[in-house]
């Protein structure tokens, strides 16, 4: 029944995403973003998940390449869903962490909340892994920087520029705690844009964890609708 659920509004939103392809492509949401390149440092004694990823810490950072971006595009001085995609590489292997501005609370934790600086907001997967120990959720809190990023803009991309931004990366049962297991460190990267940029977390999922099928039938139809639209490179 949850399946059959999951799929009938999987395929409303893919008929949603359809329609708003006809007038913003290549992406019907996020269509801007903001590179940032930067590494991923483990946490040394962080509690269990039952995910290889999270748990079999590396001893040495990690290289990451982030996407930041507003989904529906409103301008800078209004609140927007904010989005944060992690990718990264496990022996050979792509690794995409797909986050959005949420609450970490319960239920805010599966809401997805409007901020105006991407400092002031904490962004969660939404939608739960599967693991050996049952569902797990991810979450990123940003680390206040010596002053809250601007909204958007050329002062957001000269903060970024300035200092690194820091992010502590938790994970937590639907209901749970949230413990930290990684610490994300990002500078704006100047010259790459996100033009071919295209993060899916079930596509590239974690080591050592899966997607329930609700999940898929849930988000996939939209997804795959919107990564397999034909990328136009930017002018200028």
């Amino acid at each position: 029944m949850l399946n059959r659920a999951a799929g009938f509004v999987g395929e409303v939103l893919r008929g949603l995403f359809r329609a708003i392809l006809f007038v913003r492509r290549p992406r019907p949401i996020h269509s801007r973003g903001r590179v940032l390149r930067g590494e991923i440092s483990w946490i040394a004694g962080a509690a269990p998940s039952g995910i290889r990823w999270i748990d079999e810490r590396p001893v040495h950072p990690v290289p990451v390449v982030a996407r930041l971006s507003r989904s529906v595009g409103l301008p800078a001085a209004l609140p927007d869903i904010i989005g944060l995609a992690l990718r990264t590489d496990a022996a050979g292997r792509t690794v995409d962490i797909e986050l959005a501005s949420t609450g970490l609370g319960i239920p805010s934790r599966y809401l997805l909340l409007p901020h105006r600086s991407p400092s002031h907001a904490r962004y969660g997967s939404l939608l739960p892994y599967w693991s050996p120990r049952g569902p797990i959720l991810v979450c990123a809190r940003p680390l206040t920087p010596s002053e809250p990023l601007p909204a958007g803009g050329r002062a957001l991309d000269e903060a970024l520029v300035r200092e690194p931004w820091r992010l502590r990366l938790y994970h937590a049962t639907p209901t749970g705690k949230w413990h930290p297991f990684a610490q994300v460190s990002v500078r704006l990267d100047e010259n790459q844009d996100d033009t071919g940029l295209r993060f899916d977390s079930v596509r590239h999922a974690l080591p050592g964890a899966d997607t329930y099928p609700w999940v898929r039938a849930l988000r996939q139809p939209s997804y795959h609708l919107a990564q397999d639209a034909p990328v136009r490179q930017r002018r200028g």
